[in-house]
């Protein structure tokens, strides 16, 4: 039996479904915003392609005796859609641009080509039978009759303003009044549907993503397979853990033989140093690292069977205020010193506790380097 699926979706899941095809998607909205692009392109790209065609007309209604002579009607039809062809190409390319950007916007902008491959469920009867009968069914139906009550009120709406004066056009009016009158009432009716699309889409919207939203909840053992698969799998860990020693070979390797301790955050620093009164007043930090750096440091160490010393606060202070192969800063002295005694008595074969570190609060920090005064040592 299948594990009920309860949990909401993980961005994860998400990012996976949108790379099969699966996005937050509305036609409604596409269907919008190409109407209202129409709209804006007959508003003010209009009178354009009108004066093309005034032209193209004009051209081919002129007659002379070469014409007579020579009459191509090809010719006078191509004439006419070269000269309508720059507006209609744009309004074209206009829409194309729109309807690109609101279905690409919710894909985070990524074309999905899977959408595009074909499935056999669009073509599988008892899919097509499940669909049409079940919630998805009865969605597509509700949508549907809200399309045409509200695109048939605002219709109705349009027709009961414009009636009179398209019943009008041609008697008495000039060509052109009525033309312009025509061309009024048409973007007026394109402008209400435009409304009465976008109205839909703000009510469609939330319900492709309920939907998607349902479809992508996941099970409980989905759950534990994806954070198992985000924490990392131990032969994940195994891996990066040899990636890591063989980032930490060379100079690093060779620092950590020289070194006497390592001081560590606990996870996600090492500071490995060293004190020789011949060679420098102070201890010196031979090496140093955080992540996988750090954690081959650690594996180093323990082969060398090197002392490591979890003292957060000291190892994040020298971590951020002193580079490698530089002696550490004179307001630390005391504090390392402490460690390097406690290092030494552990040499003698001596059981001591690791005395309390004082850090100068100036000097203490978070594990993102940024100052914390309010950090206990």
């Amino acid at each position: 039996m299948s594990e009920e699926k309860t949990f909401a979706p993980t961005e994860k899941r998400k990012r996976d479904a949108a790379l099969k095809g699966d996005v937050l998607r509305s036609r409604d909205t596409a269907t919008a915003i190409a109407m209202l692009v129409g709209w804006v392109w007959l508003k003010f790209a209009g009178p354009w392609l009108f004066a093309r065609m005034q032209s193209g007309a004009r051209a081919g209604l002129s007659w002379d005796r070469g014409a007579i002579e020579d009459f191509n009607p090809a010719a006078m039809i191509l004439r006419l859609g070269l000269d309508v062809l720059p507006p209609l190409l744009l309004l074209a390319l206009s829409v194309l641009v729109a309807v690109l950007a609101v279905q690409l916007g919710p894909a985070d902008g990524r074309w999905v080509g899977a959408s595009m491959l074909p499935k056999g469920s669009r073509i599988d009867p008892l899919a097509g039978l499940k669909r049409m009968f079940g919630p998805t069914g009865w969605i597509e139906a509700g949508k549907g009759i809200l399309k045409v009550l509200v695109l048939g009120a605002l219709a109705w709406f349009w027709g009961k303003a414009h009636l009179h004066e398209l019943l009008g056009l041609g008697r008495g009016a000039s060509l052109g009044h009525g033309l312009a009158l025509a061309w009024r009432a048409l973007t007026d009716l394109l402008l209400l549907l435009s409304a009465g699309l976008l109205l839909i889409a703000l009510i469609d919207w939330p319900i492709e993503w309920l939907r998607r939203t349902i479809r992508l909840r996941m099970s409980q053992q989905e759950m534990r397979d994806e954070h198992k698969e985000s924490d990392g799998s131990p032969e994940r860990k195994a891996a990066q853990r040899q990636r890591a020693r063989q980032y930490a070979t060379g100079a690093v390797a060779k620092a950590m033989s020289q070194a006497q301790f390592v001081l560590t955050n606990p996870t996600h620093f090492a500071v490995a140093m060293s004190y020789d009164p011949l060679k420098a007043a102070a201890p010196i930090v031979l090496a140093k690292g955080r992540g996988d750096k750090a954690m081959a440091m650690k594996d180093l160490a323990r082969e060398l069977e090197l002392p490591m010393l979890e003292v957060p606060t000291l190892a994040r202070s020298v971590y951020f205020t002193t580079r490698e192969n530089q002696v550490i800063r004179e307001e630390l002295y005391a504090a390392v010193a402490a460690v390097l005694a406690f290092v030494l008595s552990l040499r003698r074969g001596e059981t001591p506790l690791l005395p309390a570190i004082e850090v100068p609060v100036a000097l203490r920090f978070d594990p993102d380097g940024r100052q914390d005064p309010a950090a206990s040592a």
